[in-house]
């Protein structure tokens, strides 16, 4: 990287700027907050206000000071790679300014005050305590991406694909030395090559030898309504396999194929092509799903739904980290963040967290509503609707939501209130323990009973049941009815009396 391309970088989710004479508790927040969400670049040496280039040369004894930031002032200690990027400074001196290329890290990373932040679009945020406990547990499903393939080995990666990526990304070195070398993709274990999960969804060549169900389906329906047995509607069915790229490209181009057009003359005498969906917000949802998915769970595949009046995509695993469906349009988390910066090479991924943004946007140009986001049994659902939706056919659809406002109105109950209910109640701390993971683990409007939490917790059937009995004695779920025997929901924040 050159001081050209450094300058052009904007202070977004993934890149800031640091001054030399930045104090290390100050640069501290910013690693760790890099750190805990998708990773980043801090270029010190200039002015964060003015990009002055100052460069870090001739301030020896306040540039030592800050390489040792990731080690004396976070715990634990953040992984930092160290770059010297060539520059002339603004009084005209051959100089270099320090790049300090931060990885997403699978722990919780704290400042040496034990303050814990996270990048959020272009500011450290600070996290509360509820916060940092849903972070903790969302950091482990990061684990998957880097966990060993049973029984996959270096024949199963296409070599050729990686090396057309490699030359893509600028990389120097061999194939081989990229997947050793980057992002634990291949690791020597007593003498075998351990493939990670990452390597087989991006470079395998047939990753659903490993993952059956990672793949992505599409279902066209003829009408409004999902129907079964004898009155089955669907006209298509179609799947898409390989790796993560080629199931992306391929499940794109079919949808722009099944989306109807409008063309009319216009205002200046000149036909007009109008599209049902605008070609950014196709793309993005797809996009979206594939990153995002959790790819943990096996049973499922990522479903394209397309009706008259909606398309619905379904992936499995919930809005990821910190996100919720009422700050979505702003906050960034990548459950997933090698395949997320594996598409922002091929453009699908521009800039970390703008995607929702431009969608609601894009959306709002052309007179259709914004993104709608639910969550059921472990299944993130999202439903775009074109010109032809009706207000009926919306509670239709969602009978829980009724008349009232959509689920990015409602609010769970706060921590405090759950807080204060388990103390009311004295119960022992496995049992506490217990009830705050499934609060943190169970979104907004999810409905669920005790074989999610016998998920969840990993537990037997009877503690699951127990929990469930809990949550009841304590008043903070809602019984649901006719969703299956013993299901519920958090109760909202205007509900509780």
């Amino acid at each position: 990287m050159n001081i050209n391309e450094v300058l052009q970088f904007e202070e977004k989710q993934i890149f800031d700027r640091k001054s030399i004479y930045i104090q290390p508790k100050a640069l501290a927040i910013s690693i760790v907050a890099f750190a805990n969400a998708d990773g980043g670049i801090i270029a010190i040496g200039i002015s964060d206000k003015t990009c002055r280039i100052e460069g870090a040369d001739f301030e020896t004894q306040k540039l030592n000071e800050l390489l040792r930031v990731p080690f004396d002032f976070c715990a634990p200690t953040v992984k930092v790679e160290v770059e010297s990027v060539p520059c002339v400074d603004s009084e005209g001196r051959e100089n270099h300014v320090i790049l300090m290329h931060i990885e997403p890290s699978v722990e919780v990373h704290a400042t040496q005050a034990d303050e814990v932040y996270m990048r959020v679009g272009d500011k450290s945020k600070k996290l509360t305590f509820e916060e940092r406990t849903q972070l903790m547990y969302d950091k482990g499903e990061r684990f998957f991406e880097d966990k060993p393939v049973p029984d996959a080995d270096i024949e199963d990666i296409d070599m050729e694909f990686v090396e057309a990526y490699i030359e893509k990304i600028g990389y120097s070195k061999t194939t081989m030395e990229y997947l050793k070398e980057n992002k634990g993709f291949l690791k020597e274990k007593k003498g075998n090559m351990q493939v990670s999960s990452a390597a087989i969804l991006l470079f395998g060549k047939n990753p659903q030898l490993f993952f059956p169900r990672a793949r992505v389906r599409f279902i066209r329906y003829e009408g409004t309504e999902e129907k079964f047995g004898a009155e089955m509607n669907v006209i298509k069915d179609v799947i898409f396999e390989g790796n993560i790229l080629k199931m992306i490209n391929n499940s794109i181009a079919y949808l722009d194929t099944q989306i109807k057009e409008k063309t009319y003359l216009g205002k200046d005498g000149k036909f007009v092509t109008e599209e049902e969906y605008p070609k950014f917000v196709r793309q993005e949802i797809v996009v979206n799903a594939v990153t995002h998915r959790d790819y943990s769970i096996r049973g499922t595949d990522i479903q394209i739904k397309l009706f008259d009046n909606r398309i619905v995509v379904e992936s499995p695993g919930k809005l990821p980290g910190l996100v919720r469906a009422d700050n979505i349009r702003h906050t960034h988390f990548s459950r997933n963040p090698k395949i997320a910066e594996f598409l922002k090479t091929y453009s699908f991924v521009k800039e970390y967290g703008e995607g929702v943004d431009r969608m609601c946007k894009e959306l709002e140009a052309v007179g259709l509503q914004a993104p709608e986001y639910y969550s059921n049994a472990f299944m993130l659902q999202v439903i775009i609707r074109n010109a032809n939706t009706k207000r009926s056919e919306i509670d239709a659809q969602n009978p829980e939501i009724g008349n009232e406002k959509p689920e990015i109105e409602k609010i769970k109950l706060s921590f405090d209130v759950i807080k204060s209910e388990i103390e009311k109640h004295k119960y022992n701390e496995p049992t506490v323990n217990n009830i705050l993971k499934i609060y943190d683990e169970i979104d907004t409007n999810q409905i669920f009973g005790a074989s999610d939490v016998k998920r969840i917790l990993d537990c037997s059937s009877s503690t699951s049941s127990e929990i469930m009995s809990k949550l009841r004695e304590m008043g903070v779920v809602k019984e649901i009815k006719g969703k299956g025997k013993g299901k519920s929901r958090f109760t909202y924040k205007q509900e509780w009396i």
